[in-house]
């Protein structure tokens, strides 16, 4: 079944996003206009490298079908095809391209919605990150530690560190990464990964990117607004003093801070998952004919 979208509702829907998007994103351009840079709110653009006026741009996804595009810019674009005046997405262009990408984050979404949330890592990948670093190493060195040096290393051999994400894990500092009591690895991410990692939640947001035009843009933007919440959890939980950017630390180091964690680790997992059914949600609407499975 195709949906067909009249010309003024769509046009309506891409400026409503544009619009959502430069609303979330104006920090960003302004800051990177002056050269500055902001730890919380530009992490997203450093860390994934999809830029605004990528996010900024619409797809519907699979199945819409919109009037009068076919001279828009869009019938140029990769994997859209004109049918009439309308432009559409080419689902089997794409998964031709794409269909090993897909049949991945469908795997790893899959394995880690079915995992019970692990909520005892208290955020101390960052301060792994830190760990007996040298200070021209720090990765924010423009930004105090809480604590200082040695007591941020003293945080870090108190506690127990178990990080399940590779990308938080690679950051860790040589001294760091022995105290991990797992050995996350690009290839054991699918067996590994689990929802109450804030990580996880963060990487909804460049699945959702990195399977553009498939996934909606309504999805993608949801996924952004998402882990740009749980960055903020991520840095109030970090050793960093933020308290000058408005950020007061959740101090984890602490049995408040540390149950204060959990709570908001605990509704970030449910939120995650909630989007990754959406997204599974997007690639198991296609696969009706086996094709994203051989992937």
């Amino acid at each position: 079944m195709v949906e067909v979208v009249p010309e003024r509702r769509w046009r309506a829907v891409a400026r409503a996003h544009a619009d959502r998007v430069d609303a979330a994103t104006a920090g960003h351009r302004s800051r990177r206009a002056d050269g500055r840079a902001h730890p919380v709110e530009d992490f997203l653009f450093r860390y994934y490298g999809h830029t605004p006026a990528q996010l900024r741009r619409w797809h519907p996804g699979p199945g819409v079908r919109l009037e009068g595009a076919a001279h828009d810019r869009r019938a140029g674009w990769r994997h859209h095809r004109v049918v009439g005046d309308a432009v559409e997405l080419d689902v089997e262009s794409f998964l031709e391209a794409r269909g090993r990408a897909v049949g991945f984050v469908r795997r790893l979404l899959s394995a880690t919605a079915t995992r019970p949330a692990r909520l005892g890592c208290f955020g101390l990948h960052e301060w792994a990150m830190v760990y007996r670093a040298d200070e021209h190493l720090v990765r924010h060195r423009g930004w105090p530690l809480r604590l200082g040096p040695a007591g941020t290393d003293e945080v870090v051999e108190r506690h127990t560190i178990a990080c399940s994400h590779f990308d938080a894990y690679r950051f860790f500092t040589e001294a760091a990464r022995p105290r991990n009591t797992l050995g996350p690895t690009r290839e054991g991410q699918e067996a590994l990964e689990q929802p109450g990692c804030l990580h996880a939640g963060m990487d909804l947001y460049k699945w959702s990117f990195k399977l553009s035009p498939l996934v909606p843009s309504t999805v993608t933007a949801d996924a952004f607004d998402l882990a740009r919440e749980i960055r903020v959890l991520d840095m109030q939980a970090s050793p960093y003093d933020l308290r000058e950017l408005g950020y007061e630390p959740v101090r984890i180091e602490t049995a408040e801070g540390k149950a204060e964690y959990v709570e908001r680790q605990r509704e970030f997992a449910a939120r995650s998952n909630a989007l990754r059914h959406r997204l599974l949600e997007v690639i198991g609407s296609l696969d009706t004919g086996g094709v994203v499975a051989s992937r």
